[in-house]
């Protein structure tokens, strides 16, 4: 009965979730790049790689904050929807790995509930593409 309902709509589905998942990244990347919303900007982001290990530390956080902002707001679009999540993912996958799985599941301990999601999400929008309201596949 309910896919009768919905089933005519499921090629909408692709555009509530990459324009949810996209606006998180958008601002989690203007955090990183512009210090906005509170966020470290990218000096002390690159603290922050320096402090995991990563070398050169300027050079990824530039990366990973353009991924996450310039992904999001393609994502938003629908511009080239598998490219951003495909890039978001292996940033989520890492993030996941190596900052969050230490402190557990939970994301009021900072463990990997939060990037879980946005990584299944990631996954998922690189399976289905941008779907309906996409500007380019």
């Amino acid at each position: 009965m309910l896919n009768k309902i919905f089933g005519r709509a499921a090629a909408w589905g692709p555009l509530f979730l990459r324009v949810a998942v996209g606006v998180v990244f958008v601002v989690h990347g203007a955090q990183k790049l512009f210090g906005a919303f509170g966020g470290p900007g990218l000096q002390n982001f690159s603290g922050m790689m320096t402090q995991m290990g990563l070398r050169p530390a300027m050079a990824w956080a530039t990366a990973v904050a353009l991924v996450e902002f310039v992904g999001g707001i393609m994502l938003v679009l629908g511009f080239m929807t598998r490219l951003p999540a495909l890039l978001i993912g292996v940033v989520m996958a890492v993030a996941m790995i190596f900052v969050h799985l230490p402190n557990g599941f939970f994301i009021r301990d900072g463990g990997i509930e939060f990037t879980l999601v946005l990584l299944a999400a990631c996954i998922c929008l690189l399976l289905t593409g941008g779907g309906r309201a996409a500007m380019r596949e």
